[in-house]
């Protein structure tokens, strides 16, 4: 059973935004594109295409068509899945999406743990930010999210994986890098590196400011950690990180961690997946690998 070819024909040609691309990428003829778009408009009863010269493009009617267009291959995908599933081999694809800390340094050991134990699952991988990760889950685009912080969204059930503890970091030879922990107020005069708005890292900084009274003048925007990181060992000032980011260079002894007030800043790790949904075999599998943290790196 496969979805209806004039609506693949559509979307493709949606998504090339030319009839002869579409027509290359399908191994058909244009006139039979054509006959296909046509099917479809005359079946749904409104035109679905502007099309110029140079481009075609979705109108109103063409933008809704294509969106549950992609819902239904999503469903398609997962119902072969299940069926395939009943063979009860832990196969077939899995999309994860992660955020940035959770998908840049922890995602890869537990994917390299379903690797290994289940070597023929195929992962692919979608690393963005949490707003962006949600609304994927949410429409049925990706399996699995992984994403840090709280967020109630209609469509997903959300559970807490893990707390991640974050930390002051500076250079180990910052005057302040042999403390354990730190006063907030010596914090204020810092040039501190934080990550853009919408940032899960971004988010608790702030509420971090915002718990310690601290309203630091100067500051640096950076876009990923990575770079945060590198400035930080480079001695260009501090910033507020998950362990995780920082375990290898804490190890190397090039990065200082500290706690202000005693105890480190948490939040959660939480596990995303669309409400209701029945989980193929291979999804559940990566679950249970993340909830019992197999293969997760060691905390700093």
């Amino acid at each position: 059973m496969a979805m209806d070819q004039s609506l693949i024909v559509f979307m493709t040609v949606a998504e090339k935004q030319n009839f002869t691309r579409a027509a290359e990428a399908l191994h058909m003829t244009q006139p039979a594109v054509s006959q296909h778009i046509q099917a479809l408009e005359s079946s749904i009863g409104t035109k679905l295409l502007d099309r110029s010269n140079k481009h075609v493009r979705l109108n109103k009617a063409g933008e809704i068509v294509y969106r549950h267009g992609k819902e239904m291959e999503g469903l398609y995908t997962r119902m072969q899945r299940l069926v395939d599933d009943l063979m009860f081999t832990a196969s077939g694809s899995l999309s994860i999406g992660a955020s940035y800390t959770f998908g840049e340094y922890v995602l890869p050991h537990a994917i390299a743990y379903l690797q290994t134990h289940y070597p023929l699952i195929r992962p692919t991988i979608t690393i963005g930010n949490t707003k962006d990760i949600s609304a994927l889950v949410a429409g049925g685009q990706l399996d699995i999210g992984i994403v840090e912080g709280e967020l109630g969204l209609e469509k997903l059930h959300a559970e807490s994986l893990a707390k991640d503890q974050m930390y002051v970091v500076t250079s180990s030879l910052h005057p302040i890098g042999t403390a354990d922990d730190i006063d907030a107020a010596r914090l204020q005069q810092e040039t501190w590196i934080v990550r853009e708005e919408g940032s899960g890292t971004r988010e608790v900084t702030e509420r971090m400011f915002l718990e310690q009274g601290l309203n630091p003048e100067n500051r640096m925007v950076f876009g990923s950690t990575q770079i945060i990181k590198e400035s930080v060992e480079a001695g260009l000032g501090v910033s507020l990180l998950s362990h995780w980011a920082v375990r290898k260079e804490i190890a190397l002894g090039t990065i200082s961690k500290l706690t202000v007030g005693g105890r480190p800043v948490e939040r959660d790790f939480s596990l995303l997946t669309q409400l209701h949904q029945q989980h193929t075999k291979a999804a559940e599998l990566f679950i249970a690998i993340l909830r019992e943290q197999k293969g997760w790196p060691e905390q700093a």
